[in-house]
């Protein structure tokens, strides 16, 4: 009976009074009838009942209506206030015209609601007297660290966003995820990379030390130089980390043309020298004018060389190099190669050595090119080995040999933009590369530097930053039904359309969505597309929305819209109102894009009737009067506008919920199933397990 509504056990009880008075007619009148022993009277009796029980029932189903209206739908309309007032942060007073036949219940409610909004409202001022300051220090520390460039991130332990600047931002933003907290590092960067210097962090143990490590920008064509260190103890998350990135791209393009310069140098410019000098020794033996310039060009020749041996001592300072995994470097080897279409076995050992990866894997794929080219080879070995001081790399094939006048010859050529040769990589690591014929198979091979220890080093300040910390702390669920509602990320979106009929053709034209991190909205994570649907808007729903045909005109694609919404939900809960219709413009893209929405669904209609009831009225518009949200007009039936109204509104009535015990989300879908007559539920097992 206690999981039956207020005004649902007042109904029970009416009936059972009735079925009661009913009962007790029939049977006063059964007696009357056999004590008399008349059978003419039966009929009198039978007539006399009938009007009696229906006069009884009328009378009952008459009153339990004035108590219905009067009473029970007024206790379930003031206990909502009451919460919406003590969990949701309304502020205005609470309605009693409604309520004019409970007595004093209802003006005692308005004026406890009162009491709590004037509490709160002196307990929060107290708070921000105490806060201002802070408020200050934190808005002028923001200000001086706009000017500092690096990227700085802070992760969790398992690798998830708690922090970006803006030029962390800018770093990521070539992905095809947009940035965001809570999302997973990896969806942005090389994993490998990152992922072997925070191992090694966590095993050395020094909570000073810090890594530097060499990984790619999303669209793989910038280096990124980066720094970790362990954050230390945040929220009993010991193994987060701060991390800073730094673009070396040009740094690499201008070292790749000093090298140019100096290579022309030494093959052009030599050899001349050489011709000169040999040219005067034999004009000194002829005895013929100009031997005395002979020891001049001797001493040039001998600058020359020094200067030659200099520049290869110093070849490979300012490259960008960092402590790599061995097997990452592997894998990522036959990644590129797989691309190809070729195979590649691996036999290597657990080894951290220092290079620049992307560039040695660049120069062994382009070196593979020409092998395959030149033999038809297509499987490949790689074997990295330990040689003491350094580490021994070897790819092998199955195939004839090569000649090392060939081999030459590639190593001339360039590997990627920029100017960058082999030749000009394997000596920015102090390394050469030789043809062995002597094995079973056919090889080159080459060495690597050994890796460099931890060392401390100060840790970077950040620019405009984007952050919650409390993330550090947040829990991680197996099961989503068993996370609290706060630990869990949304993202409530809403579209704009063609029409209402998405089985007859109508499209989106607009689509926007924000995120909810930590229970609260994130301003900077904005999602919002102009769509344009491939067919005519109609001037009837331009009225509504706003959105006109040469609005649209340049708009991407609907599907193209589908695919980057879905990168922007992945891994979150959708909120929407009235979800099943703004879903089905979504769910009948999925098999022609080949992708599909199993994200948990929330929607605000359910969740509002189990907040409030569902005899309420549960619009956007009521529910943002009603929880005290308020819509900008003009924002008003614009998708952005929608979806951040529908997520100021979901906000209070999570806290409502939270409030009446509806904490986990497990039991708030429990909940809401209850209420499916007002809008289908649209989640399954398979998205709730």
């Amino acid at each position: 009976m206690t999981r039956i509504s207020l005004r649902g056990r007042i109904l029970l009880f009416f009936v059972a009074l009735a079925a009661g008075t009913v009962l007790a007619l029939a049977a006063g009148l059964w007696f009357g009838y056999h004590r008399e022993g008349r059978p003419d009277m039966l009929n009198a009796f039978i007539q006399s009942a009938i009007a009696a029980g229906f006069l009884i029932l009328a009378l009952i189903t008459w009153v339990w209506y004035l108590f219905d209206t009067h009473l029970a739908r007024p206790i379930d309309n003031v206990a909502s206030a009451m919460r919406a007032r003590a969990h949701a942060d309304v502020a205005h007073d609470i309605e009693t015209k409604d309520a004019r036949y409970l007595g004093d219940l209802a003006a005692a409610a308005s004026a406890t609601a009162t009491t709590l909004a004037q509490t709160r409202g002196a307990l929060a001022e107290q708070v921000q007297r105490e806060t201002t300051r802070l408020s200050s220090d934190k808005n002028k520390l923001e200000k001086l660290l706009a000017d500092v460039p690096p990227a700085v991130l802070l992760c969790t332990g398992r690798h998830h966003l708690v922090f970006y600047n803006g030029v962390a931002q800018q770093f990521l933003a070539g992905s095809q995820r947009p940035v965001c907290l809570d999302r997973n590092i990896f969806d942005y960067l090389s994993e490998g990379p990152i992922r072997d210097a925070h191992h090694r962090l966590i095993e050395g143990g020094d909570p000073d030390a810090v890594v530097e490590f060499i990984c790619l920008s999303p669209c793989g064509r910038r280096r990124l130089a980066g720094r970790m260190r362990l954050a230390g103890d945040n929220g009993g998350d010991h193994a987060a980390y701060v991390m800073t990135l730094r673009d070396v791209t040009t740094e690499v393009e201008a070292y790749a043309r000093r090298d140019a310069l100096l290579v022309d140098v030494f093959q052009h410019v030599r050899p001349a020298l050489s011709d000169l000098r040999r040219a005067a020794e034999s004009s000194e033996q002829s005895g013929v004018v100009g031997a005395p310039v002979v020891p001049q060009l001797q001493a040039l020749d001998r600058l020359l060389a020094e200067l030659e041996a200099r520049f290869e001592t110093c070849r490979s300072d300012g490259w960008p190099m960092a402590a790599t995994d061995a097997r990452e470097l592997a894998g990522q080897l036959r990644r590129a190669l797989e691309g190809q279409g070729f195979t590649l076995d691996i036999d290597v050992v657990e080894l951290a050595v220092r290079c620049n990866a992307f560039d040695i894997v660049n120069l062994l794929s382009h070196l593979i090119s020409h092998i395959h080219g030149a033999t038809s080879a297509t499987q490949y070995r790689l074997v990295i080995s330990d040689a003491g001081a350094a580490a021994d790399v070897a790819v092998s094939w199955v195939g004839s040999t090569i000649q090392p006048e060939a081999l030459d010859a590639w190593l001339g050529e360039a590997v990627f933009e920029g100017g960058m040769t082999c030749d000009s990589i394997l000596k920015a690591h102090g390394n050469v590369l030789v043809v062995d014929c002597t094995g079973d198979l056919p090889s080159i091979s080459t060495r690597l530097h050994p890796v460099e220890r931890l060392r401390p080093v100060a840790a970077d300040l950040s620019r405009h930053v984007v952050y919650d910390f409390d993330l550090l702390s947040r829990l991680h669920y197996e099961k989503i039904s068993d996370a609290r509602l706060d630990a869990l990320t949304y993202v409530v979106f809403d579209t704009e359309t063609t029409g209402l009929l998405p089985e007859q053709g109508d499209e989106i034209v607009q689509i926007a969505a924000v995120r909810i991190v930590n229970g609260k909205r994130v301003k900077n994570e904005i999602f919002n597309l102009l769509v344009n649907p491939g067919r005519p808007i109609p001037p009837s729903s331009s009225a509504i929305h706003g959105v006109t045909d040469a609005m649209v005109a340049d708009a991407i694609s609907v599907q193209e819209a589908v695919r980057q919404f879905h990168r922007f939900a992945e891994g979150a809960v959708l909120v929407a109102h009235n979800a099943p219709f703004d879903m089905e413009f979504l769910s009948r893209r999925e098999r022609e894009l080949g992708l599909r929405f199993l994200n948990p669904i929330l929607d605000t209609v359910l969740v509002s009737a189990t907040a409030f009831g569902r005899a309420e009225t549960h619009t956007l518009d009521a529910l943002a009067e009603r929880l005290g949200v308020s819509i900008d007009g003009d924002d008003r039936h614009t998708a952005l506008g929608d979806a951040i109204a529908t997520a100021d509104v979901f906000i209070k009535l999570k806290d409502m919920l939270a409030g009446r015990g509806l904490s986990r989300f497990g039991d708030v879908l429990a909940s809401l199933r209850s209420h499916q007559r007002l809008v289908r539920d649209l989640n399954d097992q398979a998205r709730v397990s």
